[in-house]
């Protein structure tokens, strides 16, 4: 059996977590799911997911109390020193990895008589610090999936927690050669690259685009690193040109207040619509309704949402950041921009909006890039096949899969 580790499950922003599980399990690999919180939504059509779920909280008083004896075992000598005599972290952070060092040895308690012989964690978060310190505890290995932002903005103790892993798949090449550049003492082949991938849905017809306005859509959660500002601030700067256009924003999350507020104090309240979290069954209306499907983003891992409009026939614009490029390919699968430059991002909307309708050859090539390279169906099924061969030591399987990962790289 292998327990597989998130930050929060079910999360219908983070569907390929459920994906993989399921796709593993239908090879015949028993999964036990553990999520450190609960959702703060209850969505209905997850409720079968939450059930089989263990949670860590409420917290267990008499596994807490045989948690805080096993801090002691001598196996976590090499961890303390990690958190107290090296590095360059702050002395908050130092007391978090101590925290988070008893609830490893929580999450071990919980596990113990379970028969598992493998731990995964999806997203190098302080969960991928609890996950290893249980299998350490247990005397097993574990592995850990790596996106964007856990890797380029929040990779506290990261060194460690890669050391230590059996496997580290991402989900780009961008990402691998920045962990083997930035973390040279790393083995090369432990770190393996698995891409994302969406459902490719039956085409919708050749867009109907009319001049007179331009229709944009971006689509991701209402946080800062996401940079809804930027966009917003772009058709300040859309309007004064006078161009015609309508800006809908999907999504909800922290930001919601200052954007609101944002779009206000620039006049933008008859262009710009916030449409608030949509159900993903709803995103193919929104996407059909679409002209031009934006990124602006600061970090990335490679969006789902990209995929799923350039599935979908649309033409996209996003920042050339991460591995962003391995999907988007400026004038052949989409458009990019230099990230933080406005007037760059400007040039690129009146590029296609102008040239509209003479861009339908590179929409079809964007649906066949998605299809040939990140295809839900194929992508997951070459996911469990790496993580099954890691499991069981299958190294000519995964030099394989470097070498395909490599041939994409080339692209």
């Amino acid at each position: 059996m292998i327990a597989y580790l998130s930050n929060e499950f079910p999360s219908e922003v983070e569907p390929y977590v459920g994906d993989e599980v399921e796709e593993l399990r239908r090879r015949g690999v028993e999964v036990l799911i553990g999520s450190i919180r609960r959702p703060k939504k209850q969505h209905r059509n997850l409720s079968k997911r939450r059930a089989e779920t263990l949670y860590f909280f409420p917290l267990n008083l008499w596994l807490l109390l045989q948690a805080l004896w096993r801090m002691f075992h001598p196996s976590l000598i090499d961890i303390y020193l990690r958190i107290f005599l090296q590095g360059e972290e702050s002395v908050s952070l130092r007391l978090r990895a101590l925290a988070h060092t008893w609830l490893g040895a929580y999450y071990a308690a919980v596990l113990r008589g379970r028969n598992v012989e493998h731990i995964h964690i999806h997203h190098g978060y302080f969960g991928a610090w609890v996950t290893m310190i249980a299998a350490r505890l247990l005397g097993i290995r574990y592995s850990v999936t790596l996106h964007g932002s856990d890797l380029l903005v929040h990779a506290v103790y990261l060194d460690i927690k890669l050391q230590h892993c059996k496997t580290c798949f991402t989900v780009s090449n961008y990402n691998r050669d920045y962990i083997l550049n930035h973390y040279p003492k790393i083995a090369p082949e432990k770190i393996l690259v698995s891409q994302m991938g969406v459902d490719i849905p039956p085409p919708f017809p050749s867009q109907t685009h009319s001049s007179e306005c331009l229709r944009l859509l971006s689509i991701g959660r209402l946080h800062h690193v996401k940079d809804h500002a930027f966009l917003i601030r772009a058709c300040r700067l859309l309007k004064e040109q006078e161009c015609k256009f309508t800006c809908t924003i999907v999504g909800d999350g922290p930001e919601l207040e200052a954007l609101e507020t944002l779009i206000q104090e620039l006049d933008l309240r008859c262009e710009i619509t916030l449409a608030g979290h949509v159900a993903h069954e709803e995103l193919p209306h929104y996407y059909a309704a679409s002209d031009l499907v934006i990124l602006t983003s600061r970090s990335e891992g490679i969006p789902l949402v990209l995929m799923e409009a350039m599935a979908h026939k649309r033409t996209v614009l996003a920042p050339a950041i991460t591995g962003i490029p391995e999907l988007v390919i400026p004038g052949r699968t989409g458009f990019l921009y230099s990230p933080g430059s406005m007037d760059e991002f400007l040039r690129c909307v009146e590029k296609i909006h102008s040239n509209f309708h003479g861009l339908e050859p590179l929409r079809r090539s964007a649906r066949e890039h998605v299809n040939q390279y990140f295809n839900r169906e194929k992508n997951l099924a070459a996911f469990a096949e790496l993580f099954i061969a890691q499991l069981e030591g299958h190294m000519e399987i995964l030099e394989e899969a470097q070498g395909a990962n490599s041939l994409l790289q080339q692209i």
